[in-house]
């Protein structure tokens, strides 16, 4: 074996760890407009989520992306009919395998109204107020400003500011977003995001597929960042992100794809060529890294990942060993995969029961 390469941990800076079980269910989404694909696939997968297929997601997807060298992951989660709880279960996993991650619960009003929204606020501030460990940070969460209403947005503004943490949040991933947006009296996302108090220093807004780059300014003006899910944005057919080329404040996401970072870069690089666009994937992980700093601190520093050519055979996050000889320290792949097999049943036949 050669001299193995040094490198930092990978970052991924928007996911779904709840998305874990589509590689081993029959609920693979399928080509369709793109609320169709969210109500008739992605939407009945997180109202079927419990506590036992939530945790089988989760140490999937983080086993996943700790044998791709990611050591950090930004999550952002939803499941609605197991609000309460539901960030400990992630947790968990994370601390199990050895990850890092920053969670939220991604507050939506688009099945139970004021009332689901105020569940998920309050998700958000227990676990927020709860964690102390050196490799879990809390963020407030909202799912999208298209499934709350505007009194929501400024409450979880509010919420991001006493807490002191971040907001993350899906914009203008679609132009359902910006035209809902429009209904409500704003001229756009972003400035309704900032009507309601819902933008500032250290914000994550995943995707930004239909903004501008006059939109993206001002979000950027505020110290909002964004983060960039080629593979994702390709696969459901929203289209590319103008807006962001040219920005340096922008990171690697994958939206719940498996967190091999440089499978994202691939397809970065890719779509922005067959549209004649510059991309530089290097940079879109550099500032991922530089996000996990700023809410990790120095200690991200410890997370290193060496590599034998492409082969990624030893993890340290923390300064702690969680892969070596490219098989995880803290954990049996085969059994996580067996109980990602089961759950993925299980919960396959719970979304069917789901109108």
């Amino acid at each position: 074996m050669n001299a193995l390469r040094d490198e930092p941990g990978l970052v991924n800076a928007h996911t779904h760890l709840y998305a874990g079980l589509v590689s081993f269910g029959s609920f693979a989404p399928r080509p369709a407009a793109f609320l169709d694909l969210l109500a008739g696939t992605w939407w009945r997968l997180d109202r079927a989520l419990d506590a036992a297929s939530l945790r089988a997601a989760a140490r999937y997807h983080v086993a996943e992306a700790l044998l791709a060298g990611t050591t950090v992951l930004f999550d952002h989660h939803e499941s609605p009919g197991f609000i309460e709880g539901s960030l400990d279960v992630l947790a968990a996993a994370v601390e199990e395998l050895g990850a890092r991650a920053l969670l939220c619960y991604g507050v939506t009003e688009r099945n139970g109204g004021a009332e689901e929204a105020r569940r998920g606020l309050d998700e958000n501030a227990r676990f927020a107020r709860a964690i102390g460990t050196r490799r879990l940070r809390a963020a407030v969460g909202v799912h999208a400003g298209f499934t709350v209403s505007d009194e929501t947005l400024r409450a979880a503004g509010t919420l991001a500011r006493e807490l002191r943490i971040p907001l993350h949040l899906h914009v203008a991933e679609a132009p359902c977003d910006g035209e809902d947006a429009i209904r409500r009296g704003h001229t756009g996302v972003v400035e309704r995001l900032i009507a309601c108090g819902a933008i500032g220093p250290g914000a994550l807004l995943a995707h930004g597929v239909c903004l501008s780059a006059e939109e993206v300014r001002r979000a950027v003006e505020r110290g909002a960042d964004f983060v960039q899910n080629p593979r994702s944005n390709e696969t459901n057919g929203v289209g590319y992100p103008r807006g962001l080329v040219g920005f340096s404040e922008v990171a690697l996401g994958t939206d719940g794809f498996p967190s091999d970072m440089f499978e994202e870069a691939v397809c970065l690089r890719e779509n922005a060529a067959t549209r004649g666009l510059p991309a530089d994937p290097a940079a879109r992980q550099a500032h991922g890294q530089k996000l996990a700093r700023r809410f990790f601190g120095p200690d991200v520093e410890l997370d290193r990942v060496r590599r034998d050519g492409d082969r990624v055979v030893e993890v340290d996050v923390a300064g702690a060993a969680v892969v070596r000889g490219g098989v995880l320290t803290r954990g049996s792949l085969s059994a996580i995969v067996a109980d990602a097999q089961r759950e993925a049943v299980r919960l396959g036949k719970k979304m069917e029961a789901i109108p």
